[in-house]
């Protein structure tokens, strides 16, 4: 078990108490928890919360976490959701060792508890369709009605569900459905479907079964197979508990875990529901799971988010057992720390606007040098190229500025990061009066930055080198939704952001950010933001996706506009 020091590290929450009083009280020797994802979709940063709540109480206690794929239903379940999963909870740090299962291991035993309800007169072989069986269930204020098929013999419960499993009969012609009460106050309770025809091959049994068990019926029995001693899930199966213990109270189970629930994940301008994120990406509104707009633990890893920056935000939001909505700069925030500590300084010019040094001699120009990493001298320093001709950043220019800007406009003086002072003289224009390039003259005794008469300047701007620089894409994520709180359901799309993706195709990057086209260490770009390279980055022509700003402009820009 582990030290009380390791545990208030992580901090303590009602869950992790509920797991020590067991220990305390000889309840378990030893911890057991599972990861049971569906094989339907992506990983999000909600199941994250999870991953790490599992995965980490079982370390923290010295037990051990299942990584369990609850595979019920094979007509939406691939084999690159199951691929997927696996690298996700990896890319958390976590390992399952030999400790990976399904839910489809247990069909055969499933199918004889099935039988073994029906036996001793708890489940029974229903004729309704679906919507008179949704009709008859009744509501949250008034009871159910019996199925007219409820009485139906063993014997001939029996025999319909072998036929069931035989193929005998169409999809959705019957089900078995545990008997239970009609009138329960639960609606969970009112004689649930355990079983239904489904006549589709299944990705690890292939056509063995016609029929497969319900997500509940599984989902337990599964748990108890397995010896798990702490079955964690989120709030909405809150509601289910009574029936998950109603099968254990009611099989000849090896082991009978208890099911404890916490708050599930919500963050503004986010919807985690793989329902919509499925339609995303169906209908072609990102480019795939892994799209960096996108919640999923894919989509994070891509825009350059590392996983202790994932780790920090779940340790910072904690676990409750009331539903809440965590605010998107909370994650980026953690982003943002975890990537100042490691990431190292380079300079990017995302909207390059020409400047000529009148004054600078022509010529290959000269190296001047630059950290790496301001509070990391280990980090070293590198050296850049500066000449006659360099590329800044066009909002760092103004020809009629308002009062307090500080940059370059006409007779300004500007510090140029890691080089000299340099003083705007005039703004070319073209055709349409759109200024397209600036003259300016530097002092060379500036060299560095500091001015040897100890004059000062109220701005300092990056640059890049416009001979040495090389061209490069840029993305500018920002939230998919523009709504803090978007809709969930089916018009969810009328909440798209459509400025969540700006493509800069112009912008120039120093030679050694196009060199390292296939790291996937996110940098700096000083005074921009957290960068990454993008798979479908080259030598050639580098793409970097934005990890996070340097601080949030998103919300205040969506408040004004």
């Amino acid at each position: 078990m582990a030290t009380g020091e390791a545990i208030a590290e992580v901090g303590r929450d009602f869950i992790r108490d509920i797991v020590q009083a067991d220990l305390d009280g000889k309840r378990h020797s030893t911890v057991v928890t599972r990861f049971p994802p569906e094989p339907n979709g992506y990983l999000h940063i909600g199941h994250a919360k999870s991953i790490c709540l599992n995965f980490g109480i079982a370390e923290e206690f010295g037990g051990r976490c299942h990584l369990r794929f609850d595979d019920t239903n094979p007509t939406k379940e691939e084999q690159e959701y199951v691929d997927a999963i696996e690298a996700d909870v990896r890319w958390l740090g976590f390992d399952w060792g030999q400790n990976l299962f399904h839910a489809s291991d247990y069909f055969e035993r499933l199918y004889q508890w099935a039988e073994h309800l029906i036996r001793v007169g708890l489940a029974y072989v229903d004729d309704q369709s679906q919507d008179d069986m949704r009709t008859a269930r009744g509501t949250l204020t008034e009871p159910g009605r019996n199925s007219p098929f409820r009485d139906r013999t063993v014997e001939e419960n029996l025999d319909l569900f072998r036929r069931m499993n035989a193929g005998e009969f169409d999809n959705g012609a019957r089900v078995l459905r545990a008997k239970i009460d009609m009138a329960s106050g639960n609606i969970n309770l009112r004689d649930p479907v355990l079983y239904r025809i489904l006549k589709a091959p299944h990705p690890r049994t292939g056509t063995t079964w016609s029929i497969y068990p319900s997500y509940d019926f599984a989902h337990g029995q599964s748990d108890a197979i397995e010896g798990i001693t702490h079955s964690i899930c989120t709030l909405e199966f809150e509601d289910h508990r009574p029936l998950y213990d109603w099968f254990l109270a009611n099989l000849p189970v090896p082991s009978k875990p208890r099911q404890y629930e916490f708050a599930r994940l919500n963050i503004t301008y986010t919807v985690l529901s793989k329902r919509v994120l499925t339609t995303l990406v169906r209908d072609g509104h990102v480019k795939g799971w892994d799209d960096p707009r996108m919640p999923t633990l894919a989509g994070l890893r891509r825009r350059g988010v590392p996983p202790g920056a994932i780790h920090d935000f779940v340790k910072r939001i904690g676990v409750a057992k009331a539903n809440s909505v965590v605010d998107a700069n909370v994650l980026d925030f953690s982003i943002r720390e975890a990537l100042n500590k490691t990431a190292l300084r380079r300079m990017a010019v995302l909207r390059p606007l020409k400047v000529v040094i009148e004054n600078y001699p022509d010529g290959p120009g000269e190296e001047l040098d630059a950290v790496n990493h301001p509070n990391n001298p280990d980090a070293g320093s590198r050296e850049i190229k500066f000449g006659r001709e360099i590329y800044i950043e066009r909002e760092d220019f103004m020809e009629t500025p308002p009062k307090k800007f500080f940059r370059l406009s006409p007779g300004m003086e500007v510090r140029l990061r890691y080089a000299y002072f340099i003083t705007c003289r005039e703004a070319v224009k073209n055709a349409a009066g759109e200024v397209v390039e600036l003259r300016c003259t530097y002092d060379p005794a500036t060299r560095g930055g500091n001015a040897p008469d100890g004059r000062k300047v109220k701005a300092t701007i990056h640059w890049v080198s416009a001979r040495d620089s090389r061209p490069a894409e840029v993305r500018i994520y920002n939230p998919l939704f523009s709504k803090p709180y978007p809709t969930g359901g089916e018009g969810f799309t009328a909440d798209l952001n459509p400025q969540s993706l700006e493509v800069l195709g112009d912008a120039r990057v120093e030679p050694a950010l196009a060199a390292g086209s296939n790291s996937a260490e996110p940098v700096q770009f000083e005074r921009q933001g957290y960068f990454v390279h993008d798979p479908e980055s080259t030598p050639d022509r580098p793409v970097f996706n934005r990890t996070v700003g340097l601080r949030d402009t998103f919300a205040k820009e969506v408040t004004q506009s």
